[in-house]
């Protein structure tokens, strides 16, 4: 041990999550390894294992890091904030900003946020963004409606990616509107 160097490395976790990251990216779920991370990362391999004990808990990471995105936007949302504001109008630019930004990253996420279907390790967080994006519309909604709108912001995400259609923001914001009277 006299001859080690022990290097100080504060970010070392968030390089192996934003690592994580990058090669379910690249290879789906069933390309993540600690291996693969390690490689990504240019880590050793006990960084990974030291940092995140399980797959799972790298996963949890990853989608933690992923969620933050969206949320973020409609909790910093200034027209989601103006109580006189279009809230139909506002999600549904928002909505096409998520998914006309990078579609890519919008596919990640998603494929993460999925991957809880699997792994039960993964529910708490996914419920996380639902929980997240649901109390910033309960600004302006009662909570009940404001989960129906992620519910809906949810499925035309998933149309959108899943059939490779472009997003179509009036269609969006019809449905948003629709939902917002019901």
């Amino acid at each position: 041990m006299a001859g080690s160097v022990r290097r100080y490395d504060p970010d070392r976790r968030d390089r192996i999550i934003a690592a994580a990251i990058r090669v379910v990216g690249a290879r789906g779920i069933a390309g993540l390894s600690h291996r693969s991370v390690a490689a990504e990362a240019d880590v050793p391999l006990g960084s990974t294992t030291y940092h995140f004990k399980t797959l799972d808990d790298l996963l949890v990471a990853a989608l933690r890091r992923a969620n933050e995105g969206f949320a973020s936007a409609v909790a910093d949302s200034a027209a989601l904030a103006d109580p006189g504001a279009d809230l139909a109008g506002a999600l549904a630019v928002l909505l096409g900003e998520f998914l006309g930004a990078d579609r890519a990253r919008a596919e990640l996420e998603y494929e993460l946020y999925l991957a809880a279907l699997r792994r039960p390790a993964l529910r708490p967080v996914a419920a996380e963004w639902c929980e997240a994006v649901s109390a910033a519309l309960s600004e302006r909604v009662d909570p009940a409606t404001a989960r129906a709108l992620v519910a809906v912001m949810d499925g035309i995400s998933l149309q959108v990616l899943l059939t490779g259609v472009e997003y179509d923001e009036a269609y969006a914001c019809g449905i948003l509107r629709r939902m917002l009277r019901a």
